[in-house]
């Protein structure tokens, strides 16, 4: 999917105020008044408010998925290895998360205030991260570096509930203790947490 400069240009000034105002209450007309080009500018690269939403989730969908998939062991490693890898992969999520606050906000809040199709897409981009998380955790069980005591569709379901439950206290919790944390201590504390719950640990290994 290719976005052209104009696109992008009306992809910005969409953003932040889907995020903030919700689908309803952002009209076309605030999204050309902010990028400062004509409304016909608009729908010639969009037939409508409800297609650039779906064209902004899909575009950060694509990026999440890139970063997760990178994740993917192509060989047997160490648990040294694969914990260093798991926090690499964490850090560039929870940066990209807090770089793209807007989005994340879209995906996680205001997204869900809007028409079936958006709600429908948001689903979806939720769906297949989770899927490329069960694809990772499959691979390492493969290589037995993870055990297979759970399926990795259930492993998978619990790390995105994780992560992106401490991504929306993180960005849109103020006052709340983990909004002090940086993207490195956040993604820290996950990965203490996943290899806990994926390899089963005893609590006094954690320590």
């Amino acid at each position: 999917m290719n976005t052209t400069e104009n696109q992008q240009v009306l992809m910005d000034a969409a953003l932040p105020l889907l995020a903030q105002k919700g689908f309803h209450k952002t009209k076309v007309s605030d999204i050309v008044k902010e990028a400062g080009v004509a409304q016909g500018t608009f729908y010639w690269h969009f037939k409508n408010k409800e297609a650039i939403v779906l064209h902004i989730l899909k575009e950060g969908e694509r990026y999440l998925l890139n970063v997760i998939y990178s994740g993917y062991r192509k060989q047997v490693g160490t648990l040294s290895d694969m914990t260093a890898s798991s926090q690499d992969l964490m850090i560039t999520l929870f940066t990209y998360a807090k770089s793209n606050k807007d989005y994340m906000q879209l995906l996680l809040k205001t997204g869900q205030d809007s028409d079936e199709k958006i709600r429908s897409q948001i689903a979806s981009t939720l769906q297949a991260i989770e899927q490329a998380f069960a694809s990772n955790i499959a691979r390492a069980q493969e290589l037995h570096m993870l055990p297979t005591t759970y399926s990795n569709q259930t492993l998978a379901a619990m790390l995105a509930s994780l992560v992106f439950g401490t991504i929306e206290r993180w960005l849109f919790h103020e006052g709340d203790a983990v909004t002090t944390l940086t993207a490195e201590e956040v993604a820290q504390q996950i990965v203490s947490f996943e290899f806990f719950g994926l390899r089963g640990f005893p609590s006094s290994h954690s320590h």
